[in-house]
């Protein structure tokens, strides 16, 4: 495993711990000699964590869509950065860059991008491992709605099962070490996973 995609608000949040969970989870992939691929913004959560890898000496994909970089809110000095032409692109080389995937605290544009690795998954496009870090319990509510999903025929429990929540940073690299998505490869049966 060599670099983790990590999706998380653009916002730092209402609460000062989501600033610090950023620190603290970019401090960990340092830590693990991991690089970090984000979505290449300075501001709110995300430019948070870039910047804590950065200080560090680690390594740091930024990639961006060139309508945000004209905006002016992409972080100076990464590691590496690509403008994109559009957000399908830049999720893809997220996607192809990474060997596993990190929720930070987020709104919509972070549930869609792990969502997608999600989904994905379920249909056999990759085996990676995902989680999302549920910093103050803030993912406690979506795992309780994934719970009823399942329990309304909606998600199957395989799928359920493979998505990661948690508040330690220790048990998710224990489970991006020996976890990957063991999910239903034969394509067959693709819709019964849905």
């Amino acid at each position: 495993m060599k670099n983790i995609a990590v999706y998380c608000g653009s916002s730092p949040g209402n609460q000062p711990i989501y600033a610090k969970a950023a620190t603290e989870l970019g401090q960990w992939l340092v830590q693990h000699q991991l690089g970090l691929v984000y979505g290449g913004s300075k501001i709110g959560l995300m430019g948070k964590l870039a910047q804590t890898v950065l200080n560090q000496q680690g390594f740091v994909l930024g990639v961006m869509p060139q309508h945000l970089a004209n905006k002016e809110i992409a972080l100076e000095g990464l590691s590496e950065f690509i403008s994109v032409p559009d957000m399908h692109t830049r999720k893809k080389i997220m996607m192809d860059r990474s060997d596993g995937f990190i929720a930070l605290p987020g709104g919509c544009g972070t549930m869609e991008e792990i969502f997608e690795v999600i989904t994905w998954s379920q249909i056999g496009l990759h085996q990676k491992p995902f989680a999302f870090y549920n910093v103050a319990g803030y993912y406690d509510f979506l795992g309780n709605f994934l719970d009823y999903m399942v329990k309304e025929g909606f998600t199957k429990k395989e799928l359920r099962e493979a998505i990661f929540i948690s508040d330690s940073l220790s048990d998710i690299y224990q489970h991006f070490q020996h976890t990957g998505t063991p999910l239903e490869k034969d394509f067959s049966k693709v819709s019964t996973l849905f």
